[in-house]
């Protein structure tokens, strides 16, 4: 069926990343990577209130305190209350940073937080500078904040996901062109048995994705003006055409959890909407957003 893409928030974003939804506050959260931005978008009043970090924001979870989340920095996590705007270390602290960044994060049903890492392309002062395979290592971060690795040898880590019955876990790398699926353990919070499960699409590569409550993930495709939406097999089920280039994450929201929203990045002078925020109506659901566990004050 025709999906019709609407631009709801036209912020002119260098790099969009890392949405996520926050039902209480009916509202989302997304990141400016390039210019070390967070963005909320009341899905109420339409509005978009931004603050500002000292390095990239990359990637943000819901926590399972309301009100505290998660935040994921270039080269460290931190706690972020946004209502007072007050801001904590994590403990977290990437190893090799600044020659290497995290990059998309989401949290897994067990309440563990999946970092990916990669070769730092944010230059200090927010422009892009090189990509290079071979250099991101795939974290896992406990409540308790334990850190173990469980890949290496990553390009541009991207799109975290676990399917609805919990035994499946989805995971990209950008320049490889490959999304992988793992078997998935809740009850050790674990993966095992990487296989292929999308690769070589031409249209554009994997960013970000979203999973919907059929087990369908849905991929925006960087540089391919689309998002692929991948069957729970591994076929390509459908493809939604954006009005710009470069799609980068989406998370499931509204009250229905119906709505895709869309992050993207910046295009060519004759794409005057890319790095808005875009939003899409569709027929099935999303899944809840999983909420890392605060086990620090």
């Amino acid at each position: 069926m025709a999906r019709e893409p609407v631009c709801v928030a036209p912020v002119g974003d260098r790099c969009g990343e890392g949405a996520v939804w926050s039902a209480p506050e009916a509202a989302l959260y997304w990141t400016d990577i390039n210019r070390f931005l967070i963005h909320r978008y009341d899905e109420e009043t339409l509005a978009v209130r931004t603050w500002l970090f000292e390095e990239p924001v990359v990637a943000i979870s819901l926590t399972d305190e309301d009100g505290r989340l998660l935040v994921a920095l270039g080269s460290k996590l931190i706690w972020w209350w946004p209502q007072t705007d007050r801001r904590k270390d994590h403990g977290f602290v990437l190893p090799g940073a600044p020659r290497v960044r995290l990059n998309d994060g989401r949290t897994d049903p067990a309440g563990n937080f999946w970092v990916g890492s990669m070769k730092n392309n944010v230059l200090p002062d927010g422009q892009l500078g090189d990509v290079a395979p071979g250099e991101g290592i795939l974290y896992r971060i406990a409540p308790d904040g334990a850190v173990s690795e469980w890949r290496a040898g990553l390009g541009i880590s991207n799109t975290l996901c676990w399917s609805p019955g919990r035994s499946t876990f989805y995971f990209g790398d950008t320049l490889a062109n490959e999304i992988y699926a793992f078997d998935y353990d809740v009850s050790k919070g674990a993966i095992s048995a990487e296989r292929h499960f999308f690769t070589g699409f031409e249209r554009g590569s994997p960013d970000g994705s979203a999973i919907d409550s059929q087990g369908f993930l849905w991929n925006c495709r960087y540089g391919g003006r689309c998002l692929a939406r991948i069957a729970p097999d591994g076929s390509l089920a459908e493809v939604i055409d954006m009005p710009v280039t470069n799609i980068t994450t989406c998370a499931f929201g509204g009250v229905d959890l119906k709505t895709l929203y869309i992050t993207t990045a910046g295009g060519g002078p004759a794409e005057r909407l890319a790095g808005s925020l875009y939003a899409i109506r569709v027929d099935i659901a999303g899944l809840p957003e999983n909420r890392y566990g605060a086990a620090t004050p």
